[in-house]
């Protein structure tokens, strides 16, 4: 690339960020390990017929808890054990994974907002009582924010608004394209995958800070 090319490029960029009304209003951090959704069928299947989830701890967004149970995945080159059940059960079975576990697994999945699966990967998941083979149901799920409509309000920003991340620590990050989910139900909470916390030095409760958004 030019030299031209490359600082029309930068200016085109900064241009299109907005600061926001309140950069000083701190997110924490919640690590996203490798985890699976279910619906009531496959549920049915992995466990046994009319089986329910038990709770083993509350999850920071109202309503949502970690399982007690798990479940094995598996795909063409390898597998991964205890992979935590997320309740309550949902309308479509989801398995969100970081890059480093999809090479384990050896399979392909996009990164994508949760629930968008039309054209993800498949894997098999084995439970104590059944095997499914899952077609397009594995994602990496893109970095997002949960926060309610009042703090979007706070930050000047709406659901759907896609903004940058700035972390605070040793190995000092931004990070780009974080899609803002807000509704009446969401706690504040800035929702990355291992990887991602790993390459940024960042752990559950770190704070970080919205910079600016794409206008």
């Amino acid at each position: 690339m030019e030299t031209q090319d490359l600082i029309d490029n930068l200016a085109a960029e900064i241009a299109g960020l907005i600061q926001v009304k309140d950069r000083s209003f701190s997110v924490p951090v919640g690590v996203s390990n490798r985890h699976i959704h279910l619906n009531r069928d496959d549920l049915d299947v992995l466990f046994g017929k009319g089986f329910e989830l038990t709770v083993k701890s509350e999850l920071k967004q109202p309503g949502q808890y970690a399982a007690a149970e798990t479940v094995s995945i598996a795909g063409p080159k390898g597998s991964i054990n205890q992979v935590r059940v997320l309740g309550p059960l949902r309308a479509s079975s989801q398995v969100e994974i970081s890059r480093s576990d999809a090479f384990t697994l050896g399979i392909k999945p996009p990164v994508r907002n949760s629930g968008d699966l039309d054209g993800s990967a498949g894997l098999c998941v084995i439970g104590p009582k059944g095997m499914l083979v899952m077609n397009e149901s594995v994602i990496c799920a893109r970095r997002h924010i949960h926060m309610s409509i009042d703090e979007a309000r706070r930050f000047g920003l709406a659901d759907g608004d896609i903004v940058n991340v700035e972390t605070a620590s040793s190995k000092k990050t931004t990070f780009h394209g974080v899609l803002i989910r807000s509704d009446s139900k969401s706690a504040l909470e800035f929702h990355i995958d291992t990887d991602e916390a790993n390459a940024a030095e960042l752990n559950n409760g770190d704070l970080v800070r919205i910079s600016a958004k794409r206008g």
